[in-house]
């Protein structure tokens, strides 16, 4: 077997039926699926043992650990030669793993990741939180599987990784918030290649109201700083840019009180972020939505950062995240 799935999940069983559909009309089988429910309270279990008899697919439940150890836990319990890891929150293209296959035939990779889009079916706020996810005005483009400020670092939504290695390195750390990130980095410092598989693309979901986002890039922001702090030199200065919108904002926001000329910078970022999202998803209203998504991802991301600057640089205080009794919520 080449390729075995891990999918972590939390409390999303709507979420996973889609994604194993989709699996279902893969153009090639070669693989099998591992979900592992990570002490949810509404489970997933009848939604997999629907599939069953279309997928070979098993189901784990174990004790809530967040999503880095539910995938150790899979990936202990993987066959294939390669590990898939995937959100539950995804839904994958037909021809996903042909992709994924004839992109390691082309190149021997140790690990790879691919990009996330926006499927047409998903609902304004979605393509509105994937255009400030993956646009170059607010990521950089980094997110969104091109490397114009920053190299590529495979993340869970979308990431594979030979079992060997996966196995020599002690899988995800137990990080709740960047831990993708983290074991990145060390596929990276033990020298092994890592590639982007373009035509490898997932639709991603995300969240799905302004609230869970804003929850979401926070803790992002403060995950940058932990990682700083294990791994010096993976700060860079693409990564201070929300946090320097954000004080920005609030210089701009406090000047205009005594020159409304002093908005100015903030409108044409609006109107520039309009029009590329608009063109991007051909329409204005999602457009005007990716303004505010921006602004959310901008400033969540920021504040977090800078949070987690003042507890750790500052007081010197340990790991920490944030909403962690209702990120979900």
């Amino acid at each position: 077997m080449l390729f075995s799935l891990v999918i972590p999940v939390y409390n999303r069983p709507d979420e996973v039926a889609e994604l194993l559909e989709s699996l279902t009309l893969q153009t090639v089988g070669d693989f099998e699926v591992i979900i592992v429910e990570d002490g949810s309270t509404l489970t997933c279990e009848e939604i997999v043992r629907r599939y069953a008899d279309r997928l070979p697919v098993t189901y784990y439940r174990i004790p809530n650990g967040g999503p880095g150890q539910a995938r150790n836990y899979g990936a202990a319990k993987a066959r294939g030669a390669y590990l898939i890891v995937l959100d539950s929150d995804c839904i994958l293209p037909p021809g996903y793993i042909r992709a994924v296959s004839n992109e390691l035939n082309r190149v021997n990779a140790d690990a790879f990741g691919g990009p996330d889009r926006a499927s047409d079916h998903f609902t304004g706020v979605q393509k509105a939180i994937n255009y400030a996810m993956t646009s170059f005005f607010t990521t950089g483009g980094i997110r969104g599987g091109r490397k114009e400020l920053d190299r590529f670092y495979p993340r869970s939504f979308n990431m594979g990784i030979r079992k060997t290695v996966y196995d020599e390195l002690g899988g995800f750390s137990k990080m709740r918030f960047g831990e993708d990130i983290d074991f990145s980095i060390r596929i990276y410092e033990a020298g092994y290649s890592v590639c982007l598989f373009s035509s490898a693309w997932v639709y991603h979901k995300r969240r799905t109201d302004w609230k869970k986002f804003y929850r979401q890039v926070y803790n992002s922001g403060i995950a940058r700083i932990n990682l700083y702090k294990k791994y010096p030199h993976s700060l860079k200065p693409v990564h201070c840019l929300p946090a320097l919108f954000t004080l920005g904002v609030l210089c701009l926001v406090c000047a205009s009180f005594f020159c409304a000329w002093s908005l100015v910078p903030l409108l044409l970022y609006a109107v520039v972020v309009c029009t590329d999202a608009a063109i991007w998803n051909r329409s204005l209203r999602i457009g005007i939505l990716a303004v505010l998504a921006s602004c959310i991802q901008l400033t969540g991301y920021g504040c977090g950062f800078m949070a987690a600057v003042w507890k750790r640089m500052i007081l010197g205080r340990g790991e920490f995240a944030a909403f962690e009794k209702n990120f979900y919520r």
